[in-house]
């Protein structure tokens, strides 16, 4: 049997060693220790994962040189000037005004070679340069300082962003013909960047006067649309309609017409197309055929909104920029052949 002073002691005993397990564990302060606290960030669904593209961060106006710089969610930046070389990890980049995270493909003006890349910081701090290059990201391109180069940005599938926040590159791009490359290279400033957004720097159409003086005379005037960018100079080639389907006699007089679709498939002929998008719902390719000036072909269940037909890839080429320039940045160039 314990006497009354022995079981006093034993709790001051006990008392004593929570006491001192505790502090071992938290820290004089009473708080849990750094050992015990995941790092934030550290995380890899947080480090790499989607939710590390978002939120995407801004911040406030800077000045370099007496030049202010307001950073801005642009959706539609397409510039040319010319590259920077910075430290930066991975296939990244540095830019004054996009947001941090956000995704651009730059295109060297040399080699008309399009890569992938992750804009992550603020730079670079000179005004005679547009976007600052990793080492990565330079030797993918095969740029050096003072190369010069396209940036636009994009809207890239989740695989691409993936892999560029696990500091991969990206999948190859198809690479600018030179036709374009050329018609971008005189729209370069002799030092600095320049916008493509606007109708006086984008580029004009490759293809000679004498063959575009007759395609213009006999294209339609379509009327400008609220908030897109002007499509003068970029009239669409009439369709021939010397290679339409024939109406064929039929016994029926309800045969339904021919529908938009049907003819013009009937009506592209070896060239180029536009490709603008794909969409589930007819109505939206309506309005998007209607925005750029093209048609509406349905592809299982999709529609795909496509304009032309072009005779050459460089006045093609010279028409896609309106296109991404009017907001669908993902537009391409495909054969009909």
């Amino acid at each position: 049997m314990k006497l009354p002073g022995e079981v006093r002691l034993g709790a001051l005993a006990a008392l004593s060693f929570a006491l001192l397990t505790g502090c071992g564990a938290s820290g004089s302060s009473g708080y849990p220790s750094a050992a015990a606290i995941a790092p934030v960030g550290q995380a890899s669904e947080t480090r790499f994962g989607p939710a590390a593209d978002y939120p995407m961060v801004l911040g406030d106006p800077f000045t370099i040189d007496g030049e202010t710089y307001t950073p801005s969610d642009t959706l539609n930046y397409d510039r040319v000037g010319y590259a920077a070389l910075d430290q930066g990890e991975g296939v990244t980049a540095a830019s004054k005004t996009l947001p941090l995270p956000s995704y651009v493909e730059v295109t060297s003006l040399v080699t008309g070679k399009t890569i992938l890349v992750r804009v992550e910081r603020r730079g670079p701090m000179t005004n005679a340069r547009l976007v600052a290059l990793s080492p990565d990201a330079a030797s993918q391109l095969a740029a050096s300082d003072g190369t010069p180069v396209r940036v636009r940005r994009v809207n890239p599938p989740e695989i691409e962003r993936a892999e560029l926040r696990s500091g991969r590159p990206a999948g190859e791009r198809l690479e600018t013909p030179k036709s374009l490359v050329e018609v971008l290279k005189r729209k370069l400033p002799p030092s600095g960047e320049a916008s493509l957004q606007n109708a006086a720097a984008v580029p004009a159409d490759p293809v000679p006067a004498s063959a575009k003086a007759s395609s213009e005379t006999n294209a339609p005037k379509k009327p400008a649309v609220a908030g897109k960018a002007p499509t003068e100079g970029y009239a669409l080639k009439p369709l021939d309609k010397s290679t339409a389907v024939p109406s064929v006699t039929s016994p029926s007089a309800t045969k339904p017409k021919t529908t938009v679709d049907e003819k013009s498939k009937a009506d592209v002929s070896d060239g180029f197309l536009i490709q603008a998008g794909a969409f589930s719902v007819k109505s939206n390719a309506d309005r998007a055929a209607r925005s750029v000036g093209g048609f509406v072909t349905r592809s299982g269940n999709l529609y795909l909104v496509r304009s032309g037909p072009y005779r050459t890839r460089g006045q093609a080429e010279a028409a896609l920029v309106k296109v991404r320039a009017a907001g669908y940045s993902d537009a391409r160039v495909i054969s009909t052949s």
